[in-house]
């Protein structure tokens, strides 16, 4: 903090210094000027900028499953589940219905509730299960936020 100086001043100041005189606030009066090494400031703006740009987006992942889906094909599906939600990921769990499977929308119910338990330790519930359209039952996770 110097006050209010002279242009030629300042200029020398920071050329004694071997830095910039860089006008930070050019709309006030009189104007507020900084002594400082210019390229560094731009360099750190913009690793700045670069490490606020990898924000990760979320995306919804689906997982299809049939009510005559099998347990070892299931757990292989709660697995990946679980995989998308660790990246950040919401999870959209369906469960088609085909033909004579419309009868036993129970099961169906019963499949999206037990992977919903299983995932309860990474996951929280945001959309629980229902029908959806004619002939899928479908539940939305998210991962649980730390």
């Amino acid at each position: 903090m110097v006050g209010v100086i002279p242009t030629v001043e300042a200029q020398q100041i920071a050329i004694e210094a071997g830095l910039d005189l860089v006008e930070v606030a050019p709309n006030v009066r009189p104007p507020v000027c900084k002594v400082m090494d210019y390229g560094k400031f731009k360099y750190e703006q913009k690793k700045k900028q670069a490490k606020g740009s990898k924000q990760h987006h979320v995306q919804v992942k689906e997982i299809r499953l049939r009510p005559k889906t099998g347990d070892h094909d299931i757990s292989f599906k709660v697995k990946r589940a679980r995989l998308f939600l660790g990246q950040g990921d919401k999870v959209k769990i369906n469960v088609i219905f085909r033909g004579r499977e419309n009868a036993h929308r129970e099961r169906g119910r019963e499949m999206l509730q037990e992977i919903i338990a299983s995932l309860e330790d990474v996951s929280k519930v945001e959309k629980t299960p229902g029908m959806e359209g004619g002939r899928t039952m479908t539940a939305i996770v998210a991962p649980k936020t730390a």
